[in-house]
């Protein structure tokens, strides 16, 4: 199951608690303080894991806490530091403080680390006290208590390419054609409910990735369908690749539509390289075709794609361009 939101409260742990000891040594009468420091409290530490996919693990577990420092012993002997907690997460994971909705991290690459809560300090042992007017301190610090904390982790996929485009448009289709993605299909709208992410592998030991989305409806924005829920998911793709049905009847007005729920959820995400493809170029005539290949539609980056997921007509000509638009732009950000 694909879970790209939720909940959790962590706790670090809290410093161990110095020690009030004395020598007891044979000969030595009036051993002086031998209390060690107590340990310092374990961190809580959230890490990136490409191979992790989805927050599904933390819909049964919300609590999270690293070990406590142990206290300190006698003879100087410190007590061991607490265990710290790491808490794996899939790559693109963004962690928020759950009151302020203020992002904390961005977890974007494999490998990356945030300490979100840090252990509590280890008191002091007696041994530290002792002065010339009072060598035999019978006191000793406590540990640093730490308080408990609440986030919000959410998930953004991480992908070179967003599919958008109404439902039943064909982007579960063509997901499947290109790549080795296997989302359900069927002549139905919402038949995604979740996004999908394929690997496209291009001629020669090239590839990028593709992420499908659900269908976007009017009012997605607003949280009208699924489009406000999974929206997240393409805002860090470099490139859109709008997918709109051959067979519609006003093809400006739908790219209008979606494009416009786009920017009114963010005007960042409205804002990059849009290329549009007329998808099920199959349910037309070949007099059709040759009519919109190579249009342009206003706020549309380049001439019209037509394509069919079905037929593999155009399917080519489609990855060559995503792979070229994707080759100049990585040269622009060297």
């Amino acid at each position: 199951m694909f879970i790209d939101y939720t909940e959790i409260e962590v706790k670090a742990g809290n410093g161990g608690k110095g020690a009030v000891a004395f020598r007891h040594e044979k000969y030595v009468p009036k051993g002086g303080p031998s209390g060690g420091n107590g340990g310092k409290g374990g961190d809580v530490i959230f890490k990136a894991f490409h191979n992790l996919s989805t927050l599904l693990d933390f819909r049964y577990k919300r609590k999270y806490k690293a070990g406590n420092g142990e206290p300190g012993g006698s003879s100087l002997k410190d007590g061991k530091n607490g265990e710290d907690l790491i808490i794996k997460v899939p790559v693109g994971t963004v962690i928020k403080d759950a009151e302020t909705k203020k992002i904390l991290f961005d977890l974007d690459s494999d490998g990356k680390v945030f300490i979100a809560a840090k252990g509590g300090k280890g008191g002091k042992g007696n041994s530290n006290f002792a002065t010339s007017t009072n060598q035999t301190p019978r006191f000793a610090e406590p540990g640093i208590d730490v308080q408990s904390g609440k986030l919000i982790l959410e998930l953004k996929l991480i992908a070179d390419v967003g599919l958008v485009g109404f439902p039943n448009a064909g982007k579960s289709t063509l997901i499947s054609t290109i790549s080795a993605a296997k989302p359900k299909i069927a002549d139905y709208p919402f038949t995604t409910l979740e996004p999908n992410l394929g690997i496209v592998q291009y001629k020669d030991f090239n590839s990028f990735t593709v992420a499908d989305i659900p269908g976007i409806i009017q009012g997605a924005h607003e949280g009208k369908g699924l489009g406000l829920k999974f929206l997240r998911h393409i805002e860090r793709t470099r490139i859109l690749l709008f997918l709109i049905d051959l067979t519609s009847e006003n093809i400006q007005k739908d790219f209008d539509m979606l494009f416009n729920e786009l920017k009114n959820y963010s005007v960042k995400l409205a804002n990059k390289k849009k290329i549009v493809a007329l998808s099920k170029a199959d349910l037309v005539e070949e007099s059709v075709l040759k009519k919109f290949k190579n249009q342009k539609l206003k706020n549309a980056d380049l001439p019209l794609l037509v394509f069919s997921s079905v037929s593999k007509y155009g399917i080519d000509e489609l990855l060559d361009r995503l792979w070229n638009i994707l080759s100049e732009e990585g040269k622009e950000n060297k």
